[in-house]
């Protein structure tokens, strides 16, 4: 999974953004009826793009960091990923173009980067 056709999407949304906080103000039922609305959008997306899905990925949960100081729990922005291949990075980006993360769910943006080979040693 390391050759230049293969890219990384990271869907990016704080907790705290007004989107979210908005989101989160919604009457439970009306709530619930846009997380239908999302997913069904969302799996539409999937199937349009069903070819170039390498991984579909999904959401992310509770971020634990690691370093030369030991472990800690901590928050970020990311909230789900894919896997895609593409001709170009462009057309990589393209693909996330209107998508239910931001249209119809509270998420903010989608980072788009290549997956680059891993360096010969």
């Amino acid at each position: 999974m390391s050759s230049n056709d293969t890219f990384l999407a990271v869907f990016l949304g704080s907790k705290t953004s007004a989107k979210a906080v908005a989101w989160n103000a919604l009457p439970e039922p009306e709530r619930r009826a846009r997380e239908q609305q999302g997913m069904a959008a969302w799996k539409a997306w999937a199937e349009k793009h069903q070819a170039a899905l390498v991984d579909i990925g999904g959401p992310l949960g509770k971020t634990k960091k690691v370093d030369s100081a030991g472990i800690t729990d901590i928050s970020n922005a990311m909230g789900a990923f894919a896997v895609v291949r593409a001709g170009s990075h462009e057309a990589a980006a393209k693909m996330f173009e209107n998508h239910p993360h931001f249209t119809i769910f509270p998420g903010e943006t989608i980072e788009i980067m290549p997956v680059l080979p891993i360096p010969a040693g």
